[in-house]
């Protein structure tokens, strides 16, 4: 028959039939029941077959009353039922802290949660809001292109109005001269002199065109004037766009919902902000090669026929940027060999400019002797420990760029405090290198 309860005096498990004298006899109403458990051999002690009633505090362990005269002579003891009733206290204790930090936990997800609502509504308003400052900006522009439309023709129909009725009265004049000239021809083939001499005093003087002087031929320009002015206009609109849309990255940058988090102090730290780092092919110079899923990129001996591409890195400038842009906090290492750059950009950095060569790139040059770090080509020699791993930490919102030589422990080789204005992506150029005939490399590494 299947067991109902187990009796920890006894050591015995019971079916309902034998577990009645539990019940009903005096003399076991103080044992303790429990459910029918399969472990009742535990209690018994290995060495002397005594049931366990004691605990030992000294070797945190239960034992007999023989025991506490053996091995155990002289240590600290209480009974069992002791020990569980102060360990209860504690387990109840620390139940009450676990229901409070579910509490607590269960209070910050609604917050949250009431945050991601907020979010999510600002970002709407946000999209509506600007849709409509556009849309009227838009129509703005069309205003103004009609209105210059309108502007251009009403004074294109005033000027060649203008030129057509001058050049009416010019050609009324030009009749006119033509009759006079038909009839001086025909005076002049008068043979007869008197008649001649007669009609010749009749003819009058010719007078001055009164149009001719009032006719400005100017060079082919007409409205190029007009042109330029809107050329210097959308210029201008350009520029300010440009600075606008700087402002408007950096605002939706600064955009963070989390709370400020303290600089990893470990690298354990750092490792629960690792970002897995891809290389972008695009963005590859023809006398590099990748490998290891675009995570390792090597020199190549020859150039390679990759496609053209507006990324791509040209001349000499044997560099790649990753394909994930970074923003807010991240961490990665790169495992170097030869000699190379580890650096992060901006990704409009032009692609005939060194890593470093500019104010939209930060560089860190390593080599078997030491470091230097670049930024608008501004060279600042490091003196530290030099290590074939480099740990890069980014804090986009802070403006925080940290490299670490990493060995057995990390070093900070650089701290780097700015203002990052667009997302960053991380970079790497490598330079030819005579102790490695196989190509200098770096890869991006998944530490362990």
């Amino acid at each position: 028959m299947k067991a109902v309860k187990s009796c920890l005096v006894c050591l015995i498990s019971y079916c309902e039939n034998h577990l009645k004298p539990h019940y009903q006899l005096t003399a076991f109403k103080k044992h303790k029941l429990v459910n029918p458990s399969k472990n009742l051999q535990e209690n018994i002690c290995s060495c002397h077959d005594e049931v366990m009633k004691i605990f030992c505090r000294t070797d945190q362990q239960c034992i007999c009353y023989l025991c506490t005269m053996d091995e155990h002579k002289g240590h600290e003891t209480v009974p069992a039922a002791t020990e569980r009733a102060e360990k209860q206290k504690k387990l109840q204790e620390s139940r009450q802290q676990i229901h409070q930090r579910i509490q607590d936990q269960e209070k910050d997800v609604k917050l949250l949660q009431q945050e991601v609502e907020a979010i999510n509504v600002s970002a709407d308003k946000a999209v509506e809001d600007s849709e409509k400052i556009f849309t009227d900006l838009i129509c703005l522009l069309q205003k103004r292109s009609s209105d210059v439309k309108q502007q251009i023709r009403s004074q294109q129909e005033t000027e060649v109005s203008r030129v057509k009725d001058v050049q009416e009265k010019l050609e009324q004049e030009i009749t006119e001269l033509k009759r006079k000239d038909a009839e001086l021809e025909q005076l002049s083939h008068t043979e007869d002199h008197n008649q001649f001499l007669l009609n010749y005093p009749s003819l009058p003087a010719l007078s001055e065109s009164t149009h001719s002087s009032s006719i400005n031929i100017r060079p082919l320009r007409h409205f190029e004037d007009v042109t330029a002015a809107v050329s210097e206009l959308r210029d201008k609109l350009q520029v300010i766009l440009r600075d606008s849309w700087t402002n408007i990255e950096l605002k939706l940058t600064e955009v963070d919902v989390q709370p400020s988090e303290p600089e990893p102090k470990t690298r354990d730290g750092f490792l629960k902000l690792l970002k897995i780092i891809t290389l972008d092919p695009n963005t590859l110079n023809r006398f590099l090669i990748l490998s290891e899923g675009n995570r390792k990129v090597t020199f190549a001996n020859h150039k390679q026929s990759y496609p053209d591409h507006p990324d791509r890195f040209d001349g000499f400038c044997y560099q790649v940027l990753s394909t994930e842009s970074l923003t807010g906090r991240c961490y990665w290492e790169v495992e170097w060999r030869g000699g190379g750059s580890v650096a992060v950009s901006y990704k409009n950095i032009s692609r005939t400019e060194r890593l470093g060569s500019n104010d939209k790139s930060w560089s860190l040059y390593c080599d078997t002797n030491s470091y230097t770090f670049y930024h608008n080509n501004i060279k600042t020699p490091l003196e530290r420990p030099v290590s074939s791993r480099i740990g890069v930490y980014l804090d986009h919102i802070k403006g925080i760029l940290c490299f670490y030589s990493v060995s057995k422990t990390m070093t900070l080789i650089h701290r780097v405090q700015t203002r990052f204005t667009q997302p960053l992506h991380a970079g790497i150029r490598l330079y030819f290198s005579f102790s490695c005939p196989d190509g200098s490399s770096a890869e991006f590494i998944n530490p362990e």
